[in-house]
């Protein structure tokens, strides 16, 4: 019997030690500025969580918050422009990115519920062209390519799409054709921006004018939204907040890229009408939500943001941030302190 207790004892002395290991060695391959904004105490205010960022090596931060009953408050820190020391400015135009991909969803199902579109209808339908050179592209339904169940390759994935970057007279869509597929039309989630800019051709082909121009009609309108673009030959440069990517001495603002602009603000008021329903009616509401998520992040050269609505305090964030670098510490970073801002707003809700 105390052969046996000793045995245990014994054992669990060992996993202690093997799980005290791991967890070094695990700490050990962890960059340590990752490490410090997880454990660094929380700020009492959200701007103090801000102003913490530019220790993390940003250049310029902007947060938007609208927390229900409250009117909606706005957190900068550092450079609109970092050469000209301009400071960051809560009304900036920001590249979106991918934040992009639910505007494209909402029109997707407004389509869809106007039966303009059907959601089981193939690729092939709207491209046959692309038979032969899109892998399963008569098997690939709308559906399918709205939550990334396609298989269809993400031209952002292959290298010669930067190579040639930033090349405007190239059409990205060749980076994606003649591969084989990832797998299988809806046998596995694969993110891939070539869904959406099919989805998006797919939009145009059907209204037979610019995707840009139909959300206009169906979301920014409606919403009042008058400080969002479809590109950067819309605005004013100057009004646009820089970009930086760690290492290379350029402002990538100016890159003429296509991606959607707006301001914080407008991603905001966006955000929570998706949400609480009054951008969609109860049908529509129906339909996105088997589709496609209700909060995104977008990540390009110099440019990264989060957009989330928070259901237990009601509440919409919209981070923007205007360094990136290849490693992608910077947007963990990202996501760390738009936890905590996140956090702060949840523990002065319990105050």
């Amino acid at each position: 019997m105390n052969t046996n207790r000793k045995r245990t004892s014994n054992s669990k002395q060992i996993f202690r030690i093997v799980l005290f290991v791991g967890t070094f060695i695990s700490l050990w391959f962890v960059p340590w500025i990752l490490v410090k904004a997880w454990i660094v105490p929380l700020p009492g205010s959200v701007q103090e969580q801000v102003d913490q960022t530019l220790s993390y090596g940003f250049d310029g931060v902007i947060v938007y918050v609208d927390e229900v009953g409250k009117p909606p408050a706005f957190y900068t820190a550092g450079y609109h422009n970092r050469e000209q020391k301009i400071p960051a400015n809560p009304n900036a135009l920001f590249k979106i990115a991918s934040i992009s991909k639910l505007y494209v969803a909402v029109a997707i199902t407004k389509l869809a519920h106007d039966k303009h579109i059907s959601l089981d209808e193939k690729l092939s339908d709207y491209f046959p062209e692309l038979l032969g050179r899109i892998e399963n592209s008569d098997k690939i339904t709308l559906r399918m390519m709205v939550q990334h169940r396609s298989g269809i390759p993400n031209f952002t994935d292959n290298p010669d799409f930067w190579k040639n970057q930033p090349n405007t007279d190239v059409d990205v869509l060749q980076y994606a054709i003649d591969l084989p597929a990832d797998f299988e039309p809806n046998k596995d989630y694969g993110y891939s921006n070539t869904n959406y800019l099919l989805l998006s051709r797919i939009i145009e082909n059907v209204v037979g004018y610019s995707r840009q121009q139909y959300f206009k009609e169906k979301i920014l309108i409606p919403l009042g939204l008058k400080n969002t673009f479809g590109s950067i030959d819309e605005v004013n440069l100057d009004d646009v907040m820089s970009g930086y990517y760690v290492g290379i001495d350029k402002d990538f603002k100016s890159e003429n890229n296509g991606m959607m602009l707006a301001t914080a603000e407008d991603v905001g008021i966006f955000l929570r009408a998706l949400n609480d329903g009054s951008l969609l009616n109860e049908e529509e509401m129906e339909i996105y939500a088997s589709l496609y998520e209700f909060n995104h992040g977008g990540l390009a050269p110099g440019y990264q943001c989060i957009a989330e609505y928070h259901k237990d305090i009601d509440a919409v964030v919209v981070q923007f941030m205007n360094t990136t670098d290849f490693e992608g510490y910077q947007w963990n970073l990202l996501q760390i302190t738009h936890s905590r801002v996140v956090k702060i707003l949840r523990k002065a809700k319990k105050l």
